[in-house]
């Protein structure tokens, strides 16, 4: 059985209340942050909301399309898949013939350099 102490009620009404009291207590510190600007100090004009938005969010946000753009064009123009997690491109040997590895030419003669490693014992 709850008493009303440690009723739910009364333990939300005593963080609320010392909430409160916290609140109270930190404006009351930060006072002095709302004070005049110091005889000697410039005193700035107001910044714009509208240039202060354009200039926090939108270079960023411009920045980060430029940079996603710089990434994603060159393989689209290629025609490459560029989703992620997409398969790798199938037979992509860079430079190599156009032909599947079991196609490729054995040598001819003891001579001839085609194919395989050429090791010797």
């Amino acid at each position: 059985m709850t008493t009303p102490e440690t009723s739910p009620a009364a333990t939300r009404l005593r963080r609320a209340v010392l909430l409160l009291g916290l609140t109270v207590a930190l404006v009351a510190v930060a006072g002095p942050a709302s004070a005049d600007v110091p005889e000697g100090w410039s005193n700035p004009d107001d910044v714009d909301v509208l240039w202060a938005l354009l200039v926090l969010g939108g270079i960023p946000l411009a920045l980060a399309l430029l940079i996603t753009a710089f990434v994603y064009i060159p393989p689209m123009v290629r025609g490459e898949r560029v989703a992620p997690g997409a398969p790798a491109v199938e037979n992509q040997w860079i430079g190599g013939p156009s032909r599947s590895a079991a196609e490729l030419a054995g040598p001819d003669t003891d001579v001839s350099e085609a194919g395989g490693a050429s090791a010797r014992w």
